[in-house]
Formats: C-alpha cells, structure tokens, sequence
C-alpha cells in the first residue's frame, strides 16, 4: 500500500517538482527572450519551439535551439541525469568568464560536478578528473574543455538517441507536422 508523499526521500521530491517547472515552463510559456536577452510578453500562451524535426539532425542543432535544450533537460531530469547538461552548460558559462573570476568559478564547478564528494557528480573517468584537478592549478578558459568534451559525447551517444525515441519528442514532432 502507498504511504503517500511522506515516505519518499526528500531529493525525489526536489527532482519531482523541479520537472514540474521545468516541463510548466517549457509548455505554458508566455514570456520570450528578445534579441537583448530580456524577456518580452506575448499575448497568449504558446510553445516556444524552434522546429523539433530539426533536432534530430544533430546534437549541436538539439542544443542550440533554446526550446531544444529546455526540452532536452526536462528529459534528463526524469532520466536522473541532468547534471551532464547543467556541467555542460556551466562550463559554456565558465569560457566566457572574466580572467579575474576563473578561480573562483574553477573551484566551484569541480566541487559541484567532478570532485571526491560533489553532489551532481558527472561521469568521468578517474584520468580525465586527474587531468582537470592538474589545470585547475592555474585556470584558463580551457581547464575544463576535456571534461566537458567527455560529458558532450556521453550525451551526445547515450542520451541524445534516448531523447530521440522518448514519447515526448515524438508526440512534439508529431504535433508540429500537424501544425
């Protein structure tokens, strides 16, 4: 017999709900970005995508759509893997960081996603965090690039093919040809 929500771990809980934004937001969206980065009001509620039959073409074309790669996270977040992206994405961030701050934001990317204990811990292999931790001794804008190759073609051959046949993409597709 269920017990209800109570017995459920409290990370199961966190995950549950934040799929549920992510998904709300993704489908009832009423806000788009303009060219500027801010966000502009629309009238109705819409579905912001791009051309979901595109996305299937390539993995870089998935992840350069916006509305591809909210939709790509919303399906490792039920896959229990959305620390690859959001590694990914934080290195992204980390390339474009002023040399004054890469200490800093090294130190706090290999403590949440490769380090010993970290909690998003991505799927690396014990040579190529060895190799990081190394150039993270001084830190350039290329101290994660290995790490984050590594993760991209994880996703990119284990991930991205899942998403591919996942009911919600196809159903996304199937609703696009339709108009």
């Amino acid at each position: 017999m269920c017990r209800g929500l109570e017995a459920l771990p409290i990370t199961c809980l966190e995950r549950a709900k934040e799929l549920k934004a992510l998904i709300g937001s993704l489908l009832l969206k009423s806000d788009h970005i303009t060219g500027t980065g801010q966000f502009k009001r629309c009238d109705k509620p819409r579905l912001n995508c791009d051309n979901p039959p595109e996305w299937k073409e390539s993995f870089e074309k998935l992840l350069s759509s916006q509305s591809g790669l909210c939709l790509f996270r919303v399906f490792l977040v039920s896959e229990f893997s959305e620390e690859n992206i959001a590694f990914y994405l934080a290195c992204e961030d980390y390339r474009a960081t002023k040399p004054s701050k890469l200490s800093t934001k090294a130190k706090k990317i290999y403590d949440e996603f490769i380090g010993a204990e970290a909690p998003r811990e991505v799927n690396l292999d014990h040579a190529t965090k060895a190799i990081t931790k190394e150039l993270l001794e001084n830190p350039s804008r290329s101290s994660f690039d290995l790490a984050q190759s590594k993760i991209y073609a994880l996703m990119e051959k284990d991930c991205y093919p899942r998403f591919l046949k996942s009911s919600t993409y196809l159903e996304l597709c199937r609703k696009s040809k339709t108009g």
